[in-house]
């Protein structure tokens, strides 16, 4: 399996500058750079589908994305390995669901975390794999995984995009890691700020002008 921590961006990195990439018009005074352009998104995700299927691929795997931020992501993974599927000597069958998980208002975790929506007993002796955008602090996915766990799944797995490094964190890593990042609130590729930036492809910073523009 690939490394636990994945692709690392350290803290000194910069990103990228905006005006290299294609950003929708009504964003481009709001973004302080690119962290990770899409198409780079788009090539972890798809190594991340190989790792996955060589771990779990000699059962049913039951998918369960946690939205909304993680549709994203979620979507372009199963594609990945429904490709594998059709074009490798590897198959297995793929079931999904979906559960809706909330935690945060503006930047700042609420300390509260909501779950709403999956009857979780349907994983019982099920191969399971979790997939989320964002690990911070690592309470909103422990909280999910010991709901879970109650239902005695055969196994668990967790794949999240990115992983955050943070002071904050209780120290939980998930067994596949897309992008480990510096403590910084991303937005875009479905990760949202009071619900907007979900529809940027890039994931990116925001600059201090717009967290104020769209603080609820």
């Amino acid at each position: 399996m690939a490394s636990q921590c994945g692709v690392v961006l350290k803290d000194g990195d910069h990103g990228f500058n905006k005006n290299l990439f294609c950003v929708p018009k009504h964003y481009e005074d709001d973004l302080e750079r690119i962290v990770i352009p899409h198409g780079l998104i788009l090539d972890r995700t798809e190594r991340l589908a190989r790792d996955i299927m060589q771990d779990m691929g000699d059962h049913h795997i039951f998918a369960l994305c946690v939205l909304k931020g993680g549709y994203k992501f979620f979507a372009d993974l199963m594609d990945h390995i429904k490709a594998l599927n059709r074009n490798t000597d590897q198959s297995v069958p793929i079931s999904v669901d979906f559960v809706k998980t909330k935690g945060y208002c503006n930047e700042t975790s609420t300390g509260t975390v909501r779950i709403i929506g999956e009857e979780l007993s349907a994983f019982k002796g099920k191969n399971v794999l979790v997939v989320e955008d964002i690990i911070d602090t690592g309470k909103t996915i422990q909280t999910l995984l010991s709901k879970i766990k109650e239902y005695e799944p055969q196994m668990v797995k967790v794949v999240s995009l990115l992983v955050k490094r943070t002071i904050r964190s209780s120290g939980y890593k998930p067994d596949y890691t897309g992008f480990e990042i510096p403590d910084k609130f991303v937005v875009g590729y479905a990760l949202d700020y009071n619900e907007y930036f979900r529809d940027l492809n890039h994931i990116c910073i925001l600059n201090e002008k717009a967290k104020e523009k769209y603080k609820l």
